[in-house]
């Protein structure tokens, strides 16, 4: 009985930090994700359900942050050009959120055990902070486009237009647009 218990735990386990294949198709990702106790599409729906971001947008910007990669990390420089040295940033997890952005949304949020590497708690940052954007920048919460450049630039940097003269932001804000405008068809497709 015990190695029973056992065998079903693992199994039902064994899919949660797994990294999804097939991530350019929303409904495969959702498939692979789809069990009883880290149901992504659930997930999804419910920070869709919180904050009025589609979900389409709030999957893009994962796919685009970390591609899906529970423990994504920037790459580390390189010292004298061969040594690996530091990380850029603090970002990390699914969201690529930083040290400082993810301690504010557990703070606003009362999310106080909220982790990076959890993609239910992801994907509720990802729609918080895009309504932030909507807040503080007054983008409309359907505009892939813009809701990435002030998750790129930050809130302060969007306001400022810092993205108007980095055409490296523009270009991933575009990708990132583009994917939520494939996942919203593919999610018609499979009836989420």
């Amino acid at each position: 009985m015990r190695v029973l218990v056992l065998a079903l735990t693992l199994l039902l386990l064994g899919g949660c930090a797994t990294t999804p294949t097939h991530i350019d198709d929303v409904c495969a990702v959702f498939d692979q994700k789809g069990g009883w106790f880290n149901n992504w599409y659930k997930a999804a729906k419910r920070s869709e359900n919180e904050y009025g971001v589609p979900v389409a947008i709030l999957m893009a910007t994962i796919y685009k942050e970390s591609g899906y990669q529970a423990h994504a990390k920037p790459p580390r420089t390189k010292l004298l050009g061969f040594i690996p040295w530091t990380r850029p940033s603090s970002a990390y997890g699914y969201p690529q959120a930083l040290d400082g952005t993810w301690a504010w949304y557990q703070r606003e949020t009362g999310h106080g055990g909220a982790k990076r590497d959890d993609f239910g708690d992801a994907v509720d940052f990802v729609g918080w902070y895009h309504y932030q954007s909507h807040v503080r920048n007054g983008i409309a919460l359907n505009d892939a486009y813009h809701l990435y450049l002030a998750y790129y630039a930050g809130h302060g940097g969007y306001a400022r237009g810092v993205w108007k003269s980095r055409p490296y932001m523009q270009r991933s804000a575009r990708r990132a647009q583009d994917m939520a405008s494939r996942y919203a068809v593919q999610l018609e497709r499979c009836g989420r």
